[in-house]
């Protein structure tokens, strides 16, 4: 039978870290706490609060399950690998090593948590892409983006709702909001954040030449309901646009004027949603967008204040390129910040880009 001691003790280490990072012994005793919370009476007489708790209380849980699950699977294996060696059964061999490759596939992707640092990292994304040079191309290219993230979105179970779409002038869409729900979704996109460069034969060139375009995605951390740094928006400081929502090639999905713009005239910020069927819903939405952006700048205008009190010269800007995609003359995607890159154009563009994500999380901590 084959020696799997190196094996499993390497996963028993990488358990215990879990440990640590997951922060369990606290985790356990929060949880009490939080089922005690959760169990009052009058919790839900006052719903934020009720909202606030029973959230958290699924998170620890989430972790505690999930940790105790893989102890469990460990364990499991570790006594299958004794007793099969003791006993010289060879027959157990191939479910000791089903065993690990599992576990060695969770405590890969548990192990992004270790990464995440940030404040609002566990919460949902509110997302952006936005056609840059390029023309029809860079159009269709941002069409492209939004399907990337869509199907990386529901590989990963996360739900999404997407906001508002602007078709393109001939093809593709020049720009797109959605709302990426799911544990670490910010966390995780802000990876993407950032300028993708398309290299390709243009299927609109009739020449069949190559073209290159560009098309950028932006991400903001959803805001809840307890934040600190969330912004008073004065109706006044607001300009309320309605018009009729539309589908791809400009077929209306509602015969009212249901879609709506809100314009922040202090800061020029512009938010739409045209995903409800009703007015009410899509302007409660575009409301909601609007506070995160405000949100969003406000931290980035703090940062940029201690950043020049403090003398650190670094550039914050958004719109720096961070990725090529290759399709003509070779087929490549290689990030140009970690040099991480693969020649499976397609599967990126199917919506496989963790490695992209987790490249750059490590890239994150080594250099900060």
């Amino acid at each position: 039978m084959k020696d799997f001691s190196g094996e499993l003790a390497d996963l028993a280490k990488r358990v215990s870290d879990a440990e640590t990072y997951l922060r369990i012994a606290d985790a356990r005793a929060r949880f009490v706490e939080l089922e005690q919370e959760a169990s009052r009476a009058d919790l839900w007489d006052h719903p934020d609060e009720a909202r606030k708790v029973t959230t958290e209380l699924a998170r620890v849980r989430d972790d505690v399950d999930l940790f105790d699950r893989l102890s469990g699977r460990l364990s499991d294996a570790e006594t299958l690998f004794q007793l099969g060696r003791e006993e010289s059964d060879d027959s157990v061999e191939g479910e000791v090593a089903q065993a690990i490759a599992g576990l060695q596939r969770e405590l890969a992707d548990l192990e992004l948590r270790a990464l995440f640092t940030g404040e609002y990292d566990e919460r949902d994304a509110i997302c952006s892409v936005n056609s840059g040079a390029g023309g029809t191309d860079a159009q269709d290219w941002t069409d492209m983006l939004l399907r990337m993230y869509l199907r990386w979105a529901e590989r990963r179970g996360f739900g999404v709702e997407v906001d508002d779409v602007t078709e393109g002038d001939e093809a593709g869409i020049s720009s797109a909001t959605f709302t990426v729900k799911g544990r670490h979704a910010y966390g995780m996109l802000q990876a993407e954040r950032g300028v993708h460069r398309l290299v390709r034969i243009s299927p609109f060139d009739s020449q069949s030449r190559r073209h290159t375009a560009f098309s950028a995605f932006d991400v903001i951390p959803a805001i809840e309901e307890d934040d600190d740094d969330t912004v008073e928006i004065d109706v006044g400081d607001l300009r309320i646009d309605t018009y009729r929502s539309s589908g791809a090639g400009g077929q209306h999905v509602n015969v009212t004027d249901s879609a709506v713009r809100i314009t922040h005239l202090p800061t020029g910020i512009v938010v739409a949603c045209q995903a409800e069927r009703s007015q009410h819903q899509n302007r409660d939405r575009a409301m909601r967008i609007l506070a995160a952006r405000l949100a969003d700048r406000q931290r980035e205008e703090r940062a940029k204040n201690l950043a020049e009190i403090s003398g650190d010269k670094q550039s914050v800007e958004w719109g720096s390129q961070i990725r090529s995609y290759v399709l003509a003359p070779y087929r490549l995607v290689k990030d140009l910040r970690t040099d991480h890159e693969t020649g499976n154009v397609d599967a990126v563009l199917e919506g496989d880009i963790d490695g992209f994500i987790e490249a750059y999380l490590q890239w994150r901590r080594a250099t900060s």
